[in-house]
Parts: C-alpha cells; sequence; structure tokens
C-alpha cells in the first residue's frame, strides 16, 4: 500500500523554524489555474535536469461511502490497469525504459501519482498522466486478480503486523463518527466485497482536472509547463465534483482503554491519542503551538526523554507525534515500551506525571528555543528535495490550505508564544477526548 506522508507532513513541521524574518519565503511557488479548473503549482530547481511530476486528487479513503472502505485506494491500483492508449501493467514499464521511476499513494484526505525522471521526458509523462485522468478502462479480467493484490497487500502490511492492527483498533475508538476511524486500505471483509463498478463509479465522481492539483518541481521554466498542462491536461473537460461531506465527531466526553495480546509481540507498548485541532478544522489557533509542542517533547534530550528513559527512568523508548495537516479534526499522541523488569502501567504513571507537569507549569523559553534551531535544520532538507516539497504542497491544498499558508508557516511559527504552547496543551490533552492503548505478548494478556 502506498505509504501515507507521513515524511511529508513531517517536512512541514520542520518549517517551523525557519528565518527569524518575518517576510522570508519558503519555496516561492509559481501558481496558476487552466480553463477546467485544474491548479497548477511549480516549484523551480535548476540544479540538475530532473522533474518531479505528481497529480493530486482531492479525494481519499475518508470520502467513500459507508460499506465500501478501501475502494479509493483499489481504484489507485486499477489506475496502472490501462486505458485504449496504455496497455495494462505497460504504465510503469514505460516510466522504467525512459529512466524514471514512478508510484502513488493514498491517504484519508488525498490520493497522488508521481514519476520522477529526466526534464526532455516531463511532456511524455505529462501525456500519460492526462490520459489515465480521463480514459481509464480496466478490464475485469484484470481487475480482480489486482483485489487479490490489494488483499495480500493488507495481509503483509497490518494483518502480519500485531502493531499495525493495533494502530486500527486505536483510530476506531479515537472517532466515534468520523470516517478517519476506517483503515485506508480498507477492512478485509468490505475489501473482498469491491467490485470493478465500485472502483469506476468513484473514478467518475472524483477523477477531474477540477478536483485535481498539478504539482511539478524541477528543472522546467513557468511559461514551458504552462504549455504542457494546457497541451494535455487542459483539454480535459471539467466535471460536477460532489461535495466533501464528512461526519463530525460528537463532544467526546468518556476517556477509552483498549488492551490488545498478541503472540508475535516481543516488546509490550503503550499509545495515548487525543482528538485535536488540525491547520484545517476545529480551533485552529492551536494547530501551530501544538507543533512546537510535539518538537519539544521529542527533543532527544527533552523532558519526555529525561522523565521516561534517562538514568532510572522506566522506558527503553518514548515520543510524542501530531498530525497538523488534515482536512478534518486530528490526534495529537504519545508512545512509549516499557525496560525489561518494568511494566507498562509503571511508563504510563510517568507520562501521565509528565503531562500534569506540562499542563501546570508549560514549556520554557530554552525548549522554544532548541525546537527553533532543531525545525531549522530539518528545513533544510525539506528546500533541497524536488519530491519533499512537491509533497508539502500537496498534502496542504489537499487538506484545505493554501500556497500562502504554507509560504507563511516560518512566520507564524516564529509568532507562537510559550503562553499559546501551554492554551494549546490545556486545549487538547483532556483524558476526555483521548484513548489510552496497551499492547502485549499472548502470556501478559
Amino acid at each position: 500500500m502506498p505509504k501515507r506522508l507521513i515524511a511529508a507532513l513531517s517536512a512541514i513541521v520542520c518549517l517551523a523554524g525557519m528565518a527569524a524574518d518575518s517576510r522570508a519565503q519558503v519555496f516561492n511557488p509559481t501558481q496558476f489555474m487552466l480553463g477546467n479548473g485544474m491548479q497548477v503549482i511549480l516549484i523551480e530547481d535548476h540544479r540538475a535536469p530532473i522533474v518531479h511530476h505528481m497529480v493530486w486528487y482531492r479525494v481519499g479513503a475518508a470520502d467513500e461511502q459507508p460499506g465500501v472502505s478501501g475502494v479509493a485506494h483499489y481504484l489507485e491500483h486499477l489506475m496502472f490497469k490501462g486505458t485504449p492508449n496504455v496497455l495494462p501493467g505497460e504504465y510503469s514499464k514505460i516510466v522504467a525504459r525512459e529512466g524514471g521511476r514512478d508510484n502513488a499513494f493514498t491517504s484519508s484526505d488525498y490520493t497522488g501519482y508521481f514519476q520522477t525522471i529526466a526534464r526532455d521526458r516531463l511532456e511524455l509523462m505529462m501525456s500519460m498522466e492526462a490520459d489515465r485522468m480521463s480514459q481509464l478502462a480496466p478490464k475485469e479480467s484484470d481487475a480482480k486478480p489486482e483485489l487479490q493484490v490489494v488483499m495480500e497487500e493488507r495481509l503483509s502490511r497490518t494483518d502480519n503486523n500485531p502493531g499495525a492492527l493495533f494502530g486500527e483498533q486505536l483510530d476506531a475508538a479515537q472517532y466515534l463518527s468520523h470516517p478517519y476511524g476506517r483503515p485506508v486500505i480498507g477492512w478485509p471483509a468490505e475489501i473482498q466485497r469491491l467490485t470493478l463498478n465500485d472502483a469506476m463509479t468513484f473514478y467518475r465522481s472524483h477523477y477531474a482536472p477540477n478536483n485535481a492539483i498539478l504539482i511539478v518541481a524541477g528543472d522546467v521554466r513557468p511559461a514551458e509547463l504552462k504549455a504542457l498542462a494546457e497541451k494535455y491536461y487542459g483539454l480535459i473537460p471539467m466535471r460536477p465534483i460532489p461535495p466533501r461531506f464528512r461526519p463530525q465527531e460528537p463532544n467526546q466526553l468518556a476517556a477509552r482503554r483498549l488492551s490488545m495480546s498478541d503472540a508475535r509481540v516481543a516488546q509490550p507498548s503503550m499509545r495515548r491519542s487525543y482528538l485535536a485541532p488540525s491547520r484545517s478544522a476545529g480551533e485552529k489557533q492551536h494547530a501551530v503551538p501544538l507543533a512546537m509542542l510535539a518538537e519539544i517533547l521529542n527533543a532527544p534530550t527533552g523532558r519526555l526523554h529525561n522523565s521516561l528513559v534517562k538514568g532510572d527512568g522506566s522506558a527503553v523508548s518514548a515520543g510524542a507525534w501530531y498530525s497538523l495537516m488534515s482536512l478534518d479534526q486530528s490526534t495529537f499522541g504519545f508512545a512509549a515500551s516499557p525496560k525489561n523488569g518494568h511494566k507498562l502501567d509503571e511508563v504510563e504513571a510517568a507520562l501521565d506525571k509528565v503531562i500534569a507537569d506540562l499542563l501546570a507549569n508549560g514549556v520554557t523559553d530554552e525548549e522554544m528555543r532548541l525546537a527553533r534551531t532543531g525545525m531549522q535544520a530539518e528545513t533544510i532538507y525539506a528546500r533541497d528535495s524536488l519530491s519533499g516539497a512537491a509533497r508539502i504542497f500537496g498534502v496542504a491544498l489537499t487538506t484545505g490550505l493554501t500556497v500562502e499558508d504554507v509560504e507563511a508557516w516560518p512566520r507564524l511559527v516564529n509568532a507562537v508564544t510559550r503562553e499559546q504552547v501551554l492554551a494549546a496543551a490545556r486545549y487538547v490533552l483532556d483524558i476526555r477526548r483521548s484513548v489510552t492503548g496497551h499492547l502485549l505478548p499472548k502470556d501478559q494478556s
């Protein structure tokens, strides 16, 4: 299954510490719109004759209808199964023959397709991508075996991985109503019932130029890209797109706890997640301070490590996460594993102590400074990668943000205060909106 772009989300978080100059821009992209409503973003980089070409659709697993979970991801597979112009299975072979590489990914909020290739092959990639945007025609004889491929993918990535299975259970408990509680790859029984018609209905409903974003990073000039985009994507008619209806979370009033045991688990672990706003949903003013808080908590010598791992601490590892880029409400979470001779309850008690101290006293000026310094280093890498830059814009634009929101990120983060971080922590770290889970070996259940 395609990756969920955690790397891209991390990269944009890492833009937090960039540049004290509030006027600084990050990527300085060129943007324009085709006549059929397709948005185009260009991030110029002329250091090498290479381009990273991506098409993002504003649709993902959370847009699926109940009962057909996994159809967004299944369609992603079928996008490689042919058009009247490209035979099934030939798409990636052509890209490889031309010296490039390609792949695709599905998340809850978006689906994307990409190729990295020499600049003089960009036109070929655009012609092929536009072709399958408008003329996908998989055959039943190809669709059925591909469904088996999806089932095997689920088996290898989730069903054979107790940590991944445990994560599914946590997500399902975290979201009482919202489809973020469903796995992107789908529930097994629903995957098995998916049909070619299900996938093509999804394709016809959502895959249109006015629901897509073309993002190109690399060695191409704006005028050249615009001419190619109009030549290939610009000829595809726009179509009506259904609104992105997402059931919203009710007010969560009760802390939930899970315990799962599995004979394949060698090292016990615990996780806790809290329902949290994102940059696009909920109490959005807390999103940037929460990104700073996650960076502080994850510092290699920070309070989580010092309290839970270092010295006589009970944990062998401890960390925090926050996904601020989602169309709807996100999560802020913690994870830890005990040292030999210690129990998960000890680790959880130590984590509760860290959270209580954070809520009472907030963070320090030194922690803020160190977090910004660490993020600034990561920013350099984010700007240095063709695919990283393109993915940052893809995630942002498919989750309700704008190019300007991305470019404003350094200014927003540099304006965060200790008081805002404390207010965000007190808003989010409410045990009534949390799920705590213990993953145990079989004999410890």
